[in-house]
């Protein structure tokens, strides 16, 4: 169970070193956390012919999920992945697909 804290914003009195790194949510409903269970609808594939390594799409991922393999191309780790679909928007080459996992 996710133990919730106040929702408080940061007063105009403390400086960038007394306010905590991260996300502050002012309202209660907006948001909730991603269970490893949920899995994607899609996962992002990559074409090797046209991924040129550049990185983007690990620069992009929201969740971290994107991994450098072995041998230098990028991967998604379907544990972390939620399907949001950045990395392939972001993939100014077309090398990300989105395909259903199996």
């Amino acid at each position: 169970m996710v133990k919730k804290a106040p929702a408080t914003a940061p007063s105009e009195t403390q400086t960038w070193k007394e306010i905590k790194v991260g996300c502050i949510l002012l309202e209660e409903g907006k948001a909730k956390p991603f269970e490893r269970a949920d899995k994607p609808a899609l996962v992002p594939q990559w074409d090797k012919q046209m991924c040129v390594r550049c990185g983007l799409c690990y620069l992009f991922c929201p969740d971290a999920a994107i991994r450098r393999g072995a041998d230098g191309y990028f991967e998604a780790d379907v544990d972390y992945c939620k399907g949001c679909g950045i990395c392939h928007k972001e993939c100014w080459f077309g090398a990300i697909s989105m395909t259903e996992e199996g």
